[in-house]
């Protein structure tokens, strides 16, 4: 069986990365080894901004990835640290990341040395024409947002909503954030932020929405016929109260609770990350 590994802090998860991951992902059953804080700050030189368990979180909530591995012994970045389980057979790099060490290395530790292009990692599908089983015996859950910055909080939302039935993800329009938001907003076009959603194993769909203001994916619900809508307690909204009421569909409003252990995130708060 062919295992892909890749290493790093990963910190401050980006779209880039995640197109690298899923790249990477298609070299082998995908196993990231996440550096320790104490790691990540001896081989960059500066303290992760996010800590080891949020990272390491948001990647085992990645949907390329197999399993994630953390390192906590000092190594040199050229070489592969020595951890338990899942021989790798594939050790794959970013462009920038690729130095002629790390391939000598994998030529004299028998491993295939995999070197992913600048160019593949910031190009995002579009939308495309999505096809689903509307009349699955499944329920079907929606929620909606911007999800300009796809952090912790907006996974563990995922999380709590996909456990009620397959969760569809509505993401809102540049037109319709400029519209709710203002000018500045969003910070990342539709399309990127699509990937992003649909880059959560908790995700069944990501759609992007064709509407307009609060119930900007009334023609989204309308053509997916969720059995319940999901908010949190920030998105309880009296136009989705009412729009649900009205076509019998469940509304259900989650608590804002960060997972155990892991500080709440707020979009807002991380943009002058």
């Amino acid at each position: 069986m062919e295992n892909a590994v890749v290493s790093g802090s990963f910190d401050n998860l980006k779209s880039s990365d995640i197109r690298f991951l899923e790249d990477a992902s298609r070299f082998g059953s995908l196993h990231v080894w996440v550096w320790s804080d104490e790691v990540a700050h001896r081989l960059d030189g500066r303290s992760p901004r996010f800590p080891l368990e949020e990272r390491k979180y948001l990647l085992q909530g990645i949907r390329y990835i197999h399993q994630v591995h953390v390192v906590d012994q000092p190594f040199d970045r050229d070489t592969l640290p020595k951890l338990p389980g899942g021989d790798a057979t594939t050790w794959v790099v970013a462009k920038d990341a690729h130095t002629s060490q790390k391939q000598q290395y994998c030529t004299s530790h028998g491993l295939k040395y995999q070197v992913v292009e600048e160019t593949s990692l910031h190009s995002f599908p579009t939308q495309g024409n999505p096809v689903i089983d509307l009349n699955s015996v499944a329920k079907k859950v929606v929620v909606t947002g911007c999800y300009d910055w796809l952090h912790s909080g907006h996974l563990r939302f995922f999380e709590e909503a996909s456990a009620l039935g397959d969760l569809y993800v509505v993401v809102g329009s540049d037109q319709n954030v400029r519209l709710l938001k203002g000018a500045g907003h969003p910070l990342f076009p539709q399309n990127e932020r699509r990937y992003l959603v649909q880059s959560a194993r908790y995700v069944k769909l990501a759609l992007i929405s064709s509407g307009s203001g609060w119930m900007d994916a009334e023609p989204e619900i309308a053509w997916l016929r969720p059995d319940k809508y999901v908010v949190n307690e920030d998105g309880d909204k009296p136009e989705k109260r009412r729009f649900c009421e009205e076509r019998g569909i469940e509304y259900v409003v989650l608590k804002r609770i960060p997972k155990e252990g892991l500080p709440k995130r707020e979009s807002t708060l991380l943009r002058g990350f």
